[in-house]
């Protein structure tokens, strides 16, 4: 009952109905990626910004966080890729890390030292720093 109720009244648990039946009826899915974020296309170009191309989109799982989009995916919604990457995946390189959330505006953000979150402290000037002074 719960899960109802927060798929009427909030757009951030994957759209309210009313998305859903928009989505139904203008778009197609076609894939989902390992977070859980699922991808549409367009059926046709009719409320395309540029015709002959058709909108492509993504409704995110849990928090709208646009750093949660894969890079492969990333570059079919901008039109860099033709093919979705779920029929042919982007070779991974053996330096690409994986995903980490972005987490400025959290209380797992880094906070470096002097900082007025960790007290504020900052260390003394050491004594090859010299002010500018005007003259």
């Amino acid at each position: 009952m719960l899960n109802l109720l927060k798929s009427i009244f909030t757009w951030w648990n994957q759209g309210t109905v009313g998305l859903r039946f928009t989505v139904s009826r203008l778009g197609r899915h076609v894939g989902t990626d390992e977070y859980g974020n699922r991808y549409f296309e367009a059926r046709d170009d009719r409320e395309s910004y540029d015709k002959g191309r058709k909108r492509r989109w993504v409704i995110f799982r849990g928090y709208a966080d646009a750093s949660k989009v894969p890079a492969e995916w990333h570059g079919w919604l901008h039109y860099t890729l033709d093919e979705v990457p779920t029929s042919q995946p982007l070779p991974r390189k053996a330096w690409e890390k994986d995903h980490l959330p972005n987490l400025t505006g959290t209380v797992h953000a880094w906070r470096p030292q002097g900082s007025i979150a960790r007290g504020g402290e900052r260390q003394a000037a050491t004594g090859d720093y010299q002010a500018w002074s005007p003259e």
